[in-house]
């Protein structure tokens, strides 16, 4: 991941609702969530969800599918993992047991 790119991905997260559908989405897992059900589920109006799910899509951050006349959506984990990886690239100095802390932290707890 280049620098602009991760900048992209951290500014589309800078977003309190766009955190927020976000996080939903990781927590849907590969299944995702049609639009309406993210709407219900976050109290966002659809046209105002549109809009920020089109940025965390432009942001690499999330995907889409369409299932008839619905769109499913997607937390695209390996915009998340690139993004991660991005910011941890050159942690602790060359001593990666000062990093284990952190994976530790985010390891999947599911």
């Amino acid at each position: 991941m280049e620098t602009r790119e991760a900048i992209s991905s951290l500014s589309s997260l800078a977003h309190e609702q766009r955190l927020a559908v976000f996080r939903v989405l990781v927590k849907a897992g590969p299944k995702g969530m049609i639009a309406g059900d993210i709407a219900s589920r976050l109290d966002i109006r659809p046209n105002t969800l549109s809009n920020n799910l089109a940025i965390l899509a432009s942001a690499g951050m999330v995907r889409s599918t369409r299932e008839g006349r619905a769109i499913r959506y997607h937390a695209n984990m390996e915009g998340m993992r690139e993004l991660l990886a991005f910011l941890m690239e050159d942690c602790c100095g060359g001593q990666p047991e000062q990093c284990q802390p952190v994976l530790d932290q985010i390891s999947c707890k599911c």
